[in-house]
């Protein structure tokens, strides 16, 4: 039973030579109890592969209690004996849910341990009780870069045709670098919705991670540069205009101000400064990749006279530029479009909340690493901060992540209030983005903590704050993206005959698609080599295993992952091949992004595994194994 897999519940049937009709039993004690039963009840289901099945209420309600719940409500079959003893329940128990987080979402107060406030007189007290000025400095630097997006019109006025009237507040925000940040913000939410789509992007951290390691391969420097101010460098597409508030200056109070920039807040602002971004790197004759569209490369040459690519990475108001002439692309090409920080232009020293550094290795090749050292730092501190003040601290001893033997699906400690759900909501966030860093040591803890973000406990949060325990002792991490080329022991990947499998075509060997309108491969190959391993049935109440994974271009990590299986496998065989096969999934997608980033493909890609009847079996192209998709799958690589 695949409780992701349901669309819906179409009908229902009843047997009535089997159903229980009495509601009630007495105990020995003389106490009336409601009657446990699913007996002579059945449902049809619709599978999201279009499939239907009748499946007994007896499984359906433990693999879907609240959609059931709802579905007996719906129908008024909620007094039946084999409803009434459950569905009310389960009812209440949602509700209850999604109360509390929806009460915790409004109660947010703090972000990467910072309180954050919420208007600004709050903002102003919080810098009284620390003793600076950090919000107020914000709040002054934001309205002064903001006014450009306005053009505030006089009384005698007309206010142009087509115009209706919006508004906006200030929030504040803390940045991965845990600056503190005010911004002023459009009331998107109360404008109607725009009749296409608006949808603006960012370069993946997979992407980067890539062309790090290439640009090391190659030789080529790496630039970086924060664009000034982004959203307001581009032309708004609505047509709005607001009522000046105190924070545009007493002269201003009650004027009418139109907005004619792109602002934070908008529905639209995200897309037009997307938009309007991409238009200038066209006009700078750079190509979008069609594998990651806030990746642009553009043929040039080097000083040997050598072809190759150089790129430009994008994220919102990031730019990563990697070329033989980095510093000039910057300066003199993207420079003159648009405003950058100058003190941000250089080579990258920090890069989406992490160190970046260029080290040389012991074979002498140059790689260039990412720490998130001082991030892990700051997030401990801020963690300890907020202790203090509680009256607590961080557990001495920590030497792994989670407490050994700690299942978190099994904690059954009393659920947070709300102020400490909204705390370890946050800590969750820091862990997550300490991951995406390069602390890929507490992946899987890190999952499995964050599946209990709807309902967490107070075992949850004392076990999130001994990952904290465990960071502090363990803080200063870097992830090195190696170039070298790695030595693969061929014996260990033999090759096998394909020519008179089902793949094969007039008995001649299946050669690998490859897509169209790529473009020309230029500059060196990768070595992909992928090690991969499940955890069967490491879920105790769902029997869900997990799948974990690392890939490594040449010597370079540069994707990893540890995720919960949608299916429920029977045995450690089942388990492995999904892992095998989600990792599959994932190479093919890997090899069609390099191959559309310019980069060689050659050669296959050597994943190794632990389990040796999934190894075994994986290649036989003529033997069925169990999991027939998964097996032809997996042998289709």
């Amino acid at each position: 039973m695949h409780s992701q897999f349901l669309e819906g519940i179409l009908d229902h049937e009843k047997d009535d030579t089997k159903a229980v009709t009495k509601k009630f039993v007495t105990t020995r004690a003389g106490n009336r109890q409601l009657i446990k039963t699913t007996i002579g009840w059945k449902f049809k289901i619709k599978w999201k592969d279009g499939t239907v099945e009748w499946v007994p209420l007896k499984i359906l309600k433990e693999s879907n209690p609240v959609e059931t719940a709802e579905y007996a409500a719906a129908r008024s079959l909620v007094d039946e004996p084999a409803f009434a003893w459950w569905v009310p329940y389960v009812l209440k128990k949602r509700d209850r849910v999604i109360a509390a987080v929806t009460s915790r979402v409004k109660r947010a107060t703090h972000k990467y341990g910072f309180r954050v406030p919420r208007s600004v007189k709050e903002a102003i007290e919080i810098d009284r009780i620390n003793g600076n000025q950090f919000w107020q400095k914000a709040l002054k630097k934001e309205m002064t870069n903001v006014g450009i997006a306005f053009k505030i019109l006089e009384p005698h006025e007309k206010m142009p045709v087509g115009y209706t009237k919006s508004s906006g507040h200030i929030i504040f925000d803390v940045k991965m670098d845990l600056t503190k940040k005010a911004r002023w913000v459009k009331d998107g939410h109360r404008t109607p919705d725009p009749e296409t789509s608006s949808y603006a992007g960012v370069v993946s951290r997979e992407s980067i991670r890539i062309l790090l390691t290439y640009a090391a391969l190659l030789g080529l420097d790496v630039w970086a540069a924060d664009i000034r101010n982004a959203y307001l460098q581009a032309p708004t597409s609505e047509k709005h205009y607001i009522i000046c508030g105190e924070e545009f200056g007493i002269e201003n109070v009650g004027k009418r101000a139109i907005i004619e920039r792109a602002l934070y807040g908008g529905k639209c602002a995200g897309r037009d400064f997307w938009h309007h971004l991409r238009s200038c790197m066209k006009t700078l004759e750079f190509e979008s990749s069609r594998a990651d569209p806030d990746v642009w490369y553009r043929l040039a040459k080097r000083a040997d006279g050598k072809e190759y690519y150089e790129y430009v990475l994008l994220y919102t108001d990031d730019c990563l530029v990697i070329s033989e002439r980095a510093e000039s692309i910057l300066r003199n090409e993207i420079g003159k479009l648009f405003k950058l920080k100058e003190e941000s232009i250089g080579k990258p020293s920090q890069y989406l909340g992490g160190k970046m550094r260029q080290v040389e290795l012991e074979n002498g090749a140059k790689a260039w690493a990412f720490s998130s050292a001082q991030y892990c730092k700051a997030a401990v501190d801020n963690v300890e901060k907020y202790l203090k003040e509680k009256g607590e601290v961080l557990q001495v001893k920590a030497p792994t992540p989670l407490s050994s033997g700690y299942r978190p699906e099994l904690d059954v400690s009393p659920e947070l209030g709300d102020a400490d759900a909204s705390y370890y909501h946050s800590l969750i966030g820091m862990l997550r983005w300490l991951v995406e860093l390069g602390r890929a040591d507490i992946n899987t803890e890190v999952s499995m903590m964050s599946s209990h973000l709807a309902l967490p406990r107070e075992g949850h949060l004392k076990e999130v704050l001994h990952i904290f325990a465990h960071l502090k002792k363990h803080h200063n991490a870097e992830m090195v993206f190696d170039p070298s080329i790695p030595e693969v022991v061929m014996e260990d990947f033999p090759r096998e005959d394909w020519s008179y499998s089902i793949y094969a075509d007039h008995r001649e060997v299946p050669k690998e698609e490859l897509p169209a309108e790529m473009p020309k491969p230029l500059g060196e190959s990768f070595t992909i080599r992928v090690f991969v391993d499940a955890d069967h049935a490491g879920e105790h109440l769902t029997r869900r295993s997990r799948t974990g994974f690392i890939v490594f271009l040449n010597n370079a990590p540069i994707y990893w992952i540890s995720k919960k299986q949608t299916s429920c496998e029977t045995s450690s065989f089942g388990s492995e091949f999904v892992a095998m096969k989600q990792a599959c999934e994932y190479v093919r997608g890997l090899r069609y992004k390099l191959r559309m980033f310019g980069i060689p493909v050659e050669g296959p890609a050597f994943i190794s595994g632990d389990n040796k009847s999934t190894i075994t079996n994986s290649p036989r192209n003529q033997k069925f194994v169990s999991g027939i998709e998964n097996s032809h799958f997996v042998s289709g690589l």
